[in-house]
Protein backbone atom coordinates (compact mmCIF):
# COMPACT_ATOMS: atom_id res chain seq x y z
CA UNK A 1 0.00 0.00 0.00
CA UNK A 2 0.92 3.26 -0.74
CA UNK A 3 0.10 6.82 1.04
CA UNK A 4 -2.34 7.37 -1.56
CA UNK A 5 -3.64 4.37 -1.12
CA UNK A 6 -4.10 4.28 2.52
CA UNK A 7 -5.16 8.15 2.09
CA UNK A 8 -8.41 7.30 -0.01
CA UNK A 9 -8.78 3.84 2.36
CA UNK A 10 -9.13 6.47 5.10
CA UNK A 11 -11.75 9.32 2.69
CA UNK A 12 -14.17 6.35 2.40
CA UNK A 13 -14.25 5.18 6.10
CA UNK A 14 -14.83 8.86 6.91
CA UNK A 15 -17.75 8.98 4.50
CA UNK A 16 -19.34 5.87 5.97
CA UNK A 17 -19.04 7.52 9.62
CA UNK A 18 -20.90 10.65 8.38
CA UNK A 19 -23.45 8.77 6.41
CA UNK A 20 -24.19 6.57 9.62
CA UNK A 21 -24.27 9.86 11.85
CA UNK A 22 -26.67 11.38 9.10
CA UNK A 23 -29.09 8.58 9.31
CA UNK A 24 -29.17 8.18 13.10
CA UNK A 25 -29.63 12.08 13.06
CA UNK A 26 -32.58 11.41 10.25
CA UNK A 27 -34.13 8.68 13.22
CA UNK A 28 -34.02 11.51 15.83
CA UNK A 29 -35.66 14.34 13.39
CA UNK A 30 -38.45 12.11 12.61
CA UNK A 31 -39.74 11.04 15.99
CA UNK A 32 -40.24 15.41 16.54
CA UNK A 33 -43.94 16.18 17.12
CA UNK A 34 -44.91 18.71 13.79
CA UNK A 35 -48.03 19.87 16.15
CA UNK A 36 -45.35 21.39 18.54
CA UNK A 37 -42.05 21.37 16.90
CA UNK A 38 -40.32 23.79 19.72
CA UNK A 39 -41.21 21.17 22.62
CA UNK A 40 -40.55 18.44 20.75
CA UNK A 41 -37.12 19.59 20.07
CA UNK A 42 -36.43 20.16 23.32
CA UNK A 43 -37.32 17.07 24.11
CA UNK A 44 -35.37 15.15 21.60
CA UNK A 45 -32.47 17.21 21.09
CA UNK A 46 -29.96 15.33 23.45
CA UNK A 47 -30.39 12.42 22.00
CA UNK A 48 -29.67 14.21 18.51
CA UNK A 49 -26.80 15.97 19.85
CA UNK A 50 -25.14 12.68 21.30
CA UNK A 51 -25.92 11.05 18.04
CA UNK A 52 -23.66 14.40 15.77
CA UNK A 53 -20.88 14.12 18.64
CA UNK A 54 -20.54 10.51 18.56
CA UNK A 55 -19.81 10.83 14.81
CA UNK A 56 -17.89 13.43 15.66
CA UNK A 57 -15.67 12.09 17.78
CA UNK A 58 -15.67 8.70 15.51
CA UNK A 59 -14.37 10.79 12.54
CA UNK A 60 -11.50 12.67 14.51
CA UNK A 61 -10.24 9.58 16.26
CA UNK A 62 -8.49 7.84 13.54
CA UNK A 63 -6.20 11.15 12.70
CA UNK A 64 -3.32 9.99 14.71
CA UNK A 65 -3.15 6.62 13.22
CA UNK A 66 -3.27 7.93 9.62
CA UNK A 67 -1.00 10.58 10.24
CA UNK A 68 1.56 8.32 11.74
CA UNK A 69 1.39 5.63 8.65
CA UNK A 70 0.91 8.27 5.82
CA UNK A 71 3.86 9.20 7.62
CA UNK A 72 5.76 5.86 7.75
CA UNK A 73 4.76 5.12 4.27
CA UNK A 74 6.65 7.82 3.07
CA UNK A 75 10.24 6.06 4.93
CA UNK A 76 9.80 8.95 7.99
CA UNK A 77 9.65 8.09 11.45
CA UNK A 78 6.73 10.13 12.89
CA UNK A 79 7.27 12.84 15.22
CA UNK A 80 4.11 13.65 17.19
CA UNK A 81 4.43 16.42 19.98
CA UNK A 82 1.30 14.82 21.75
CA UNK A 83 -1.66 12.71 20.99
CA UNK A 84 -4.75 13.55 19.30
CA UNK A 85 -7.56 14.00 21.46
CA UNK A 86 -10.74 12.72 19.66
CA UNK A 87 -13.40 13.89 21.88
CA UNK A 88 -12.15 17.52 21.79
CA UNK A 89 -13.42 17.75 18.31
CA UNK A 90 -17.38 17.08 19.51
CA UNK A 91 -19.91 18.95 20.27
CA UNK A 92 -19.12 22.58 18.98
CA UNK A 93 -19.85 23.44 15.12
CA UNK A 94 -16.41 24.14 12.96
CA UNK A 95 -16.74 28.00 13.35
CA UNK A 96 -16.29 27.15 17.02
CA UNK A 97 -20.36 27.71 18.15
CA UNK A 98 -21.89 25.39 20.39
CA UNK A 99 -23.06 22.56 18.22
CA UNK A 100 -26.74 22.52 19.77
CA UNK A 101 -27.09 25.86 18.72
CA UNK A 102 -26.33 24.74 14.84
CA UNK A 103 -28.31 22.13 14.77
CA UNK A 104 -31.71 24.16 15.54
CA UNK A 105 -31.39 25.84 12.52
CA UNK A 106 -33.57 23.15 10.95
CA UNK A 107 -36.36 23.71 13.41
CA UNK A 108 -36.56 27.57 11.97
CA UNK A 109 -36.38 26.62 8.56
CA UNK A 110 -39.36 24.41 9.13
CA UNK A 111 -41.16 27.42 10.64
CA UNK A 112 -40.17 29.53 8.13
CA UNK A 113 -41.56 26.86 5.52
CA UNK A 114 -44.94 27.10 7.42
CA UNK A 115 -45.08 30.62 7.78
CA UNK A 116 -44.22 30.69 3.70
CA UNK A 117 -47.35 28.60 2.95
CA UNK A 118 -45.36 25.26 2.61
CA UNK A 119 -47.74 22.50 3.66
CA UNK A 120 -45.93 20.60 6.84
CA UNK A 121 -44.77 17.36 5.18
CA UNK A 122 -43.08 20.05 3.15
CA UNK A 123 -41.87 21.51 5.41
CA UNK A 124 -40.27 18.57 7.45
CA UNK A 125 -38.88 17.98 4.01
CA UNK A 126 -37.32 21.28 4.17
CA UNK A 127 -36.19 20.82 7.44
CA UNK A 128 -34.72 17.15 7.27
CA UNK A 129 -32.46 17.91 3.88
CA UNK A 130 -30.95 21.16 6.35
CA UNK A 131 -30.45 18.75 9.18
CA UNK A 132 -28.85 15.82 6.62
CA UNK A 133 -26.22 18.91 5.72
CA UNK A 134 -25.46 19.78 8.79
CA UNK A 135 -24.71 16.59 10.52
CA UNK A 136 -22.72 15.26 7.20
CA UNK A 137 -20.40 18.71 7.24
CA UNK A 138 -19.53 19.07 10.96
CA UNK A 139 -18.90 14.91 11.00
CA UNK A 140 -16.81 15.39 7.76
CA UNK A 141 -15.56 18.66 9.11
CA UNK A 142 -14.36 17.19 12.74
CA UNK A 143 -12.12 14.63 11.07
CA UNK A 144 -10.56 16.85 8.74
CA UNK A 145 -9.67 19.12 11.37
CA UNK A 146 -8.18 16.60 13.47
CA UNK A 147 -6.31 15.50 10.40
CA UNK A 148 -4.88 19.05 10.21
CA UNK A 149 -3.74 18.59 13.76
CA UNK A 150 -2.02 15.45 13.24
CA UNK A 151 -0.19 17.36 10.46
CA UNK A 152 0.67 20.46 12.34
CA UNK A 153 1.49 18.08 15.98
CA UNK A 154 3.84 16.05 13.61
CA UNK A 155 7.24 17.72 13.17
CA UNK A 156 8.16 14.75 10.53
CA UNK A 157 5.20 16.00 8.05
CA UNK A 158 6.42 19.66 6.51
CA UNK A 159 2.03 19.67 5.49
CA UNK A 160 -0.52 17.86 3.11
CA UNK A 161 -1.61 17.72 -0.08
CA UNK A 162 -5.44 17.88 -1.41
CA UNK A 163 -6.98 15.04 -2.50
CA UNK A 164 -10.42 15.53 -3.99
CA UNK A 165 -12.94 12.82 -4.05
CA UNK A 166 -15.81 11.32 -6.71
CA UNK A 167 -18.38 14.16 -7.07
CA UNK A 168 -16.11 16.59 -6.20
CA UNK A 169 -17.46 20.32 -7.59
CA UNK A 170 -15.43 22.33 -9.71
CA UNK A 171 -13.80 24.92 -6.72
CA UNK A 172 -12.56 21.46 -4.95
CA UNK A 173 -10.96 20.44 -8.30
CA UNK A 174 -9.01 23.57 -9.08
CA UNK A 175 -6.98 22.57 -5.51
CA UNK A 176 -7.06 18.96 -6.23
CA UNK A 177 -2.96 17.84 -5.77
CA UNK A 178 -1.93 20.79 -4.13
CA UNK A 179 0.32 21.34 -1.66
CA UNK A 180 -0.17 23.46 1.24
CA UNK A 181 1.90 24.08 4.47
CA UNK A 182 1.08 22.85 7.77
CA UNK A 183 -0.61 25.86 9.28
CA UNK A 184 -3.25 26.18 6.48
CA UNK A 185 -6.20 25.17 7.19
CA UNK A 186 -8.30 22.92 4.88
CA UNK A 187 -10.61 25.12 1.92
CA UNK A 188 -14.19 23.29 2.78
CA UNK A 189 -17.39 23.72 1.87
CA UNK A 190 -20.76 22.01 2.70
CA UNK A 191 -21.23 18.30 1.55
CA UNK A 192 -17.16 18.64 1.11
CA UNK A 193 -15.63 15.16 1.44
CA UNK A 194 -12.28 16.34 0.15
CA UNK A 195 -9.20 15.14 2.53
CA UNK A 196 -5.42 15.87 3.72
CA UNK A 197 -2.67 13.70 2.32
CA UNK A 198 0.48 14.51 5.01
CA UNK A 199 3.54 15.26 3.29
CA UNK A 200 6.64 13.95 5.43
CA UNK A 201 9.97 16.36 5.64
CA UNK A 202 13.01 15.29 3.53
CA UNK A 203 10.22 13.22 0.86
CA UNK A 204 10.21 14.11 -2.62
CA UNK A 205 6.12 13.28 -2.91
CA UNK A 206 5.22 11.83 -5.54
CA UNK A 207 1.93 10.58 -4.87
CA UNK A 208 -0.90 9.67 -7.85
CA UNK A 209 -2.54 13.34 -6.93
CA UNK A 210 -5.33 14.01 -9.69
CA UNK A 211 -5.25 17.20 -11.15
CA UNK A 212 -8.25 18.87 -12.13
CA UNK A 213 -7.92 18.41 -16.06
CA UNK A 214 -7.66 14.71 -15.37
CA UNK A 215 -10.22 14.51 -12.67
CA UNK A 216 -12.43 17.06 -15.39
CA UNK A 217 -11.72 13.95 -17.86
CA UNK A 218 -12.80 11.14 -15.96
CA UNK A 219 -16.51 12.49 -15.78
CA UNK A 220 -19.33 11.96 -17.85
CA UNK A 221 -20.72 15.03 -19.41
CA UNK A 222 -23.60 15.36 -17.32
CA UNK A 223 -21.25 15.15 -14.21
CA UNK A 224 -18.92 17.70 -15.91
CA UNK A 225 -22.04 20.07 -16.73
CA UNK A 226 -23.30 19.53 -12.50
CA UNK A 227 -19.43 20.42 -11.11
CA UNK A 228 -18.62 23.06 -13.30
CA UNK A 229 -22.06 24.10 -14.82
CA UNK A 230 -23.24 23.73 -18.30
CA UNK A 231 -21.35 26.85 -19.63
CA UNK A 232 -18.05 26.61 -17.54
CA UNK A 233 -18.02 22.99 -18.99
CA UNK A 234 -18.75 23.75 -22.30
CA UNK A 235 -16.30 26.08 -22.04
CA UNK A 236 -13.52 23.59 -21.18
CA UNK A 237 -14.32 21.15 -23.40
CA UNK A 238 -13.44 23.68 -26.19
CA UNK A 239 -9.99 24.29 -24.49
CA UNK A 240 -10.48 26.92 -21.69
CA UNK A 241 -8.20 26.75 -18.68
CA UNK A 242 -10.02 25.09 -15.34
CA UNK A 243 -9.03 27.38 -13.21
CA UNK A 244 -9.77 30.47 -14.97
CA UNK A 245 -13.38 28.75 -15.55
CA UNK A 246 -14.01 28.48 -11.98
CA UNK A 247 -12.79 31.71 -10.56
CA UNK A 248 -14.84 33.90 -13.15
CA UNK A 249 -17.64 32.32 -11.15
CA UNK A 250 -18.85 34.70 -8.49
CA UNK A 251 -21.82 35.02 -5.84
CA UNK A 252 -21.05 31.55 -3.92
CA UNK A 253 -22.96 30.56 -1.42
CA UNK A 254 -21.83 28.38 1.80
CA UNK A 255 -24.34 28.00 4.03
CA UNK A 256 -23.01 25.55 6.80
CA UNK A 257 -19.43 25.95 7.91
CA UNK A 258 -17.23 29.15 7.36
CA UNK A 259 -15.17 28.84 4.46
CA UNK A 260 -12.09 30.42 3.51
CA UNK A 261 -12.20 30.46 -0.45
CA UNK A 262 -9.19 31.92 -2.55
CA UNK A 263 -10.47 30.44 -5.62
CA UNK A 264 -13.49 32.77 -6.40
CA UNK A 265 -12.37 35.55 -4.54
CA UNK A 266 -8.27 36.06 -4.68
CA UNK A 267 -6.81 38.61 -2.13
CA UNK A 268 -10.13 38.44 0.02
CA UNK A 269 -12.11 35.98 2.45
CA UNK A 270 -15.97 35.57 1.75
CA UNK A 271 -17.46 34.10 4.65
CA UNK A 272 -21.02 33.10 4.56
CA UNK A 273 -22.88 32.39 7.87
CA UNK A 274 -25.36 30.19 8.64
CA UNK A 275 -28.09 32.65 8.44
CA UNK A 276 -26.66 33.73 4.88
CA UNK A 277 -24.53 37.22 6.45
CA UNK A 278 -22.03 37.46 4.48
CA UNK A 279 -18.72 39.21 5.16
CA UNK A 280 -15.53 39.86 2.78
CA UNK A 281 -12.09 40.74 4.87
CA UNK A 282 -8.68 40.91 3.52
CA UNK A 283 -6.13 38.07 3.59
CA UNK A 284 -3.33 40.35 4.84
CA UNK A 285 -1.69 37.39 7.55
CA UNK A 286 -1.43 40.60 10.44
CA UNK A 287 -5.08 40.84 9.94
CA UNK A 288 -6.22 36.86 10.33
CA UNK A 289 -3.57 36.80 13.13
CA UNK A 290 -5.38 39.58 15.07
CA UNK A 291 -8.34 38.52 14.62
CA UNK A 292 -7.47 35.31 15.98
CA UNK A 293 -5.87 37.32 18.78
CA UNK A 294 -8.72 39.08 19.38
CA UNK A 295 -10.76 35.77 19.47
CA UNK A 296 -8.09 34.11 22.11
CA UNK A 297 -8.84 37.15 24.87
CA UNK A 298 -12.69 36.73 24.30
CA UNK A 299 -12.25 33.69 25.70
CA UNK A 300 -9.91 34.76 28.40
CA UNK A 301 -12.22 36.96 29.26
CA UNK A 302 -15.10 34.87 29.29
CA UNK A 303 -13.45 32.01 31.25
CA UNK A 304 -12.84 34.76 33.54
CA UNK A 305 -16.13 35.72 33.97
CA UNK A 306 -16.99 32.06 34.78
CA UNK A 307 -18.95 31.46 31.75
CA UNK A 308 -20.78 28.64 30.61
CA UNK A 309 -18.59 26.39 28.07
CA UNK A 310 -21.98 26.62 25.81
CA UNK A 311 -21.62 30.27 25.99
CA UNK A 312 -18.27 30.41 24.48
CA UNK A 313 -16.96 30.42 20.91
CA UNK A 314 -14.39 28.11 20.69
CA UNK A 315 -10.88 29.03 19.60
CA UNK A 316 -11.20 26.70 16.63
CA UNK A 317 -8.10 24.67 15.56
CA UNK A 318 -7.98 27.24 12.18
CA UNK A 319 -8.08 29.90 14.45
CA UNK A 320 -5.29 28.87 16.24
CA UNK A 321 -3.07 28.58 13.09
CA UNK A 322 -3.89 31.86 11.77
CA UNK A 323 -2.74 32.92 15.68
CA UNK A 324 0.80 31.06 15.52
CA UNK A 325 1.43 32.25 12.20
CA UNK A 326 4.70 30.33 10.63
CA UNK A 327 5.67 29.48 14.28
CA UNK A 328 4.79 25.53 14.94
CA UNK A 329 5.95 25.40 18.34
CA UNK A 330 3.32 28.31 19.49
CA UNK A 331 0.73 26.52 17.43
CA UNK A 332 1.07 22.78 18.96
CA UNK A 333 1.10 24.54 22.88
CA UNK A 334 -1.82 26.18 21.51
CA UNK A 335 -3.20 22.87 20.29
CA UNK A 336 -2.11 21.49 24.19
CA UNK A 337 -3.92 24.55 25.86
CA UNK A 338 -7.82 24.20 24.24
CA UNK A 339 -7.71 20.51 24.31
CA UNK A 340 -7.07 19.12 20.99
CA UNK A 341 -3.63 17.32 21.86
CA UNK A 342 -2.63 16.13 25.35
Amino acid sequence: MDVMELAERHLVARRRTAAAAVLGAVREWRQLDPRDLSASWAMNSPRLLAVVSAGQTAAAATAQAYTDRATRLQGVQPEPAGTIAAASFAGFASDGRDLASLLYLPVIDTKEAIADGASLAEALAIGERKLRMLVDTEVADAGRSADGVGVTANRAVRGYVRMISGGACGRCAVLAGKEYGFNRGFQRHPHCHCTHVPIGNRTNFRGRTLDARDYFNSLSPAAQNRAFTVAGARAIRDGADITSVVNARRGITTTGSWVRDDVTHRGSVVRTGMLGQQLTITTDSSTRRGMAAQRLRNLDKDKARGRGARHVRRLTPEAIYKLAGTDRTEAIRLLHRFGYLY
